[in-house]
């Protein structure tokens, strides 16, 4: 599980992160991202980055559709540290994701992540 301040709830959040944000595109998954706050305020101040995910019916019915998030969870949780703070990152898996390695999945979440940042690694 993400924890509840890292996670991305409101509509209005994801329509931004996929709307105003950038787009890394990947065979298994789409990360988009929208930056963080503004450099000026103050570090403690700055909210964590969140993240929320979209796994359509396209992927499979509800057993599969939870476990692919399941995955996708447990992968960006372990990489919250990498993201800037008060980013909004969306990965929506793309049909194929529920077939793929584990591995395969982090590989291509960390290279989207990689393009996103600009090199950018913890």
């Amino acid at each position: 599980m993400l924890p509840p301040e890292n996670r991305l709830r409101r509509r209005e959040d994801f329509a931004t992160a996929m709307r105003r944000g950038r787009r890394a595109g990947r065979p298994h998954l789409v990360v988009h991202l929208r930056g963080g706050t503004d450099p000026h305020v103050a570090e403690e101040s700055a909210p964590p980055p969140r993240a929320g995910f979209v796994v359509s019916k396209a992927i499979g019915n509800s057993v599969v559709r939870h476990r692919v998030q399941r995955r996708l969870r447990h992968l960006m949780r372990a990489r919250l540290s990498v993201l800037p703070a008060g980013s909004l990152v969306v990965v929506r898996a793309l049909p194929g994701a529920e077939s793929a390695a584990s591995d395969q999945l982090a590989r291509e979440l960390d290279a989207a992540l990689e393009r996103l940042l600009g090199g950018v690694r913890a």
